[in-house]
């Protein structure tokens, strides 16, 4: 029960600071959508900023289970096709997208967020991590954007023009098409 109730809270709070705003959203409001008081709520999460770090903790644990299993490969082409791989269907089996889209719209509130900071600079050991050594400045970027067409198809696609699965597939082969590069 107490599981469900953390997890009521964080879809609520990821709605509301996605629609509202992170800093226009109050706990108080979080609290009376949920039906309960403000006490309850903070059993859970004393603040604001608990609930962002408790929704991104799970991805940042991803990618540093990621970056373990890809330091702990040779840097070749299969290692970046499985990474790939990988990492889109960890993308898509989480909160992922949800999350992204809220981030993306409370950028000026939460940009020097603790957590945050700690999920962009694992993005960019991830990124570096698997392109060898010495390589050119055209394939660093071309396997950086790999990681970004993951994340990004969703967001650039109409999903009334294409289904969930069509955008993953589309944006897999594309991640994989950069990695030759």
């Amino acid at each position: 029960m107490r599981e469900d109730t953390r997890s009521r809270i964080q879809e609520i709070a990821l709605r509301r600071f996605t629609e509202q705003g992170y800093e226009a959203t109050s706990l108080r409001e979080i609290a009376e959508e949920l039906g309960v008081t403000k006490a309850a709520l903070y059993y859970h999460f004393k603040t604001k900023d608990d609930i962002v770090a408790s929704l991104v903790e799970q991805r940042l644990s991803e990618l540093e289970e990621l970056l373990a299993w890809v330091r702990s490969r040779p840097k070749t082409a299969r290692t970046r096709r499985e990474f790939v791989e990988r990492y889109a269907a960890g993308v898509r089996a989480t909160r992922h997208h949800g999350i992204a889209h809220f981030l993306e719209r409370n950028q000026t509130a939460l940009r020097d967020h603790p957590t945050l900071i700690e999920i962009r600079e694992r993005l960019m050991e991830l990124a570096s991590e698997f392109t060898e050594p010495g390589a050119s400045a055209t394939q660093r970027v071309s396997h950086s954007l790999a990681l970004f067409a993951l994340h990004s198809g969703k967001w650039l696609m109409n999903e009334d023009e294409l289904s969930e699965e069509e955008i993953h597939q589309a944006t897999v082969e594309v991640a994989l098409r950069l990695l030759e590069t």
